[in-house]
């Protein structure tokens, strides 16, 4: 191009840069293209707007997958963590109270429930808890909690709040009924004398004491809570003992043939008794506790390998006067649990005895050797 050629280029980009100004201004700020020419134009596009980066045309996105997509958006579950205990200790409440009244039903806790979940509370889990062979923590986690929940029943309100029950025994009631009540305390020392099936000062004495004992309500009336109990820590009266005629442990059940020659303590499962058989000939026989079924007393034939006049188990910390040994740690030996208690628990697999004298005789004439039958009859 020539000088007055590019001259004449120049105006027309000067007048038409003053043509835009008034249009733009005019028009408020918007993009006047009228009356640009194409060249015109060109030449504003190339010199405003910035140079572009092409882009690769060989490379692709990768895909996108709605279901991932959809799934990044879901909220995240935090992070796992330790269970939280079911009760502990500083807790109260309805919830502690149940715990208390379950594990009075166990022995494991002395009415009156208080709700409080205390140092006694505590102590009577961890007693519970190393029965079971858990972790002894004295907090109820969710598997102490159901553990105890199937060995119990559940609390009645009367219960749970230190009332007496609706009673459903009185003094004035009579009947076979009562007799049984009388025969049941008198098994475990609280009613003396012959049962009458009356109920009179001298029953309403002992269900007094009886109910006092164990930290309930005293009414001298035996309601369900009280029942339960006394049930719970005794045995079916027996038809000896409904008559007054001194009673056979073993209850008329037949002896082990293997117990009918020399000396042996013939102990039967199904009677709960054990018989000190001399010759074929019964001398003693007294009322026996076995244990558990997590802890179970061995059955078979076993002979007294080991005698301790006033044992105290390494294991479990506990009295075993009068202990003598048949099977590994497994004894025959008086229980002061088993004294105070009743059925109402069990041995850690030995054979509990609770008559005091009974045992204390019996260990000075069982030598070492003796055969032990335990079996079922």
């Amino acid at each position: 191009m020539n000088r007055i050629g590019r001259q004449h280029l120049r105006r027309a980009l000067v007048g038409t840069t003053t043509t835009l100004a008034v249009v733009m201004t005019a028009a408020g700020a918007s993009y006047g293209v009228i009356g640009l020419s194409t060249a015109t134009d060109s030449a504003l596009r190339d010199r405003a707007l910035p140079r572009t980066v092409a882009l690769d045309s060989t490379r692709e996105q990768a895909p996108v997958d709605p279901v991932r997509q959809s799934q990044d958006r879901l909220p995240q579950p935090p992070p796992a963590t330790a269970p939280e205990p079911v009760l502990e200790p500083g807790d109260s409440g309805r919830k502690v109270r149940v715990l208390q009244a379950r594990l009075a039903q166990l022995d494991w806790f002395t009415p009156p429930v208080t709700g409080e979940y205390d140092r006694v509370t505590k102590r009577g889990v961890r007693g519970f808890q190393r029965k079971r062979g858990f972790e002894r923590t004295g907090v109820v986690d969710a598997r102490t909690w159901r553990r105890l929940q199937r060995m119990t029943q559940k609390p009645s309100e009367d219960v749970l709040f230190n009332r007496a029950g609706r009673p459903l025994f009185e003094p004035g009631d009579s009947g076979i009924r009562v007799r049984r009540i009388q025969a049941r305390l008198r098994q475990i020392a609280w009613y003396f004398g012959d049962v009458t099936g009356t109920y009179g000062p001298s029953t309403r004495k002992a269900v007094y004491g009886f109910q006092g004992k164990r930290g309930i309500p005293q009414t001298g009336k035996v309601d369900r809570r009280t029942l339960d109990l006394l049930v719970g820590m005794t045995t079916n009266p027996t038809a000896d003992e409904l008559a007054n005629r001194p009673p056979d442990p073993a209850d008329g059940r037949p002896l082990d043939p293997r117990c009918r020659t020399g000396l042996a303590l013939c102990i039967d499962k199904t009677s709960r008794s054990l018989r000190w058989v001399v010759d074929g000939k019964v001398k003693v026989t007294v009322d026996v506790r076995f244990g558990s079924a997590e802890l179970p007393t061995r059955e078979g034939v076993f002979s007294v390998y080991r005698k301790s006049r006033d044992h105290v188990s390494s294991l479990y910390h506990t009295s075993m006067p009068f202990a003598m040994f048949f099977s590994g740690g497994q004894a025959v030996h008086y229980s002061p649990d088993f004294a105070a208690t009743g059925y109402n628990g069990a041995s850690h697999g030995c054979v509990n005895v609770r008559d005091y004298n009974a045992i204390a005789s019996l260990y000075d004439r069982v030598p070492i050797g003796t055969r032990v039958v335990i079996y079922w009859s």
